[in-house]
């Protein structure tokens, strides 16, 4: 995964997924977290707040393009081991993205030794807890060889 430091040799737990999160300065930057890491499965999480909005208060749309990438490459990870690159997203914004938190979703659709493809949905979540579809992405992610 980007900016994944070479101590981190495999990825098999919640607490391991976090730390390549942690070793990724734009990630810290925007307040990221993983809320879960399984087969299959990542969830990533982004506070608001004001450095992140748009003029109209909503989330600006990098930073849900960002929420999307992340979430699929973690999720491609739990497939594919940690050497691995997004190498293609498309995401559609469906509704503003507004309140107190956002969690993008990523799942498996299919996997082979090399390649994974994913699906991502991004969720707003409002002060009272509800939640509101905001974006939907697919993307792909390859294994690399990081020594050559």
């Amino acid at each position: 995964m980007l900016g994944m430091s070479e101590e981190i040799a495999e990825i098999r737990t919640l607490a391991d997924a976090r730390k390549v999160l942690a070793s990724q300065p734009f990630s810290v930057l925007l307040g990221a977290r993983l809320t879960e890491y399984e087969r299959g499965r990542a969830v990533l999480e982004i506070p608001f707040r004001e450095e992140l909005l748009q003029q109209f208060g909503f989330a600006h749309g990098g930073v849900l393009a960002y929420a999307a990438d992340n979430a699929l490459t973690f999720a491609a990870g739990t497939a594919l081991g940690p050497s691995i690159v997004t190498t293609g997203m498309s995401l559609d914004y469906l509704r503003p993205a507004g309140g107190t938190l956002l969690r993008a979703v990523a799942t498996v659709v299919s996997n082979s030794r090399r390649q994974a493809l994913c699906r991502c949905e991004i969720y707003a979540l409002a002060e009272d807890g509800v939640e509101k579809l905001c974006a939907a992405a697919q993307g792909s992610a390859r294994v690399i060889d990081l020594n050559g």
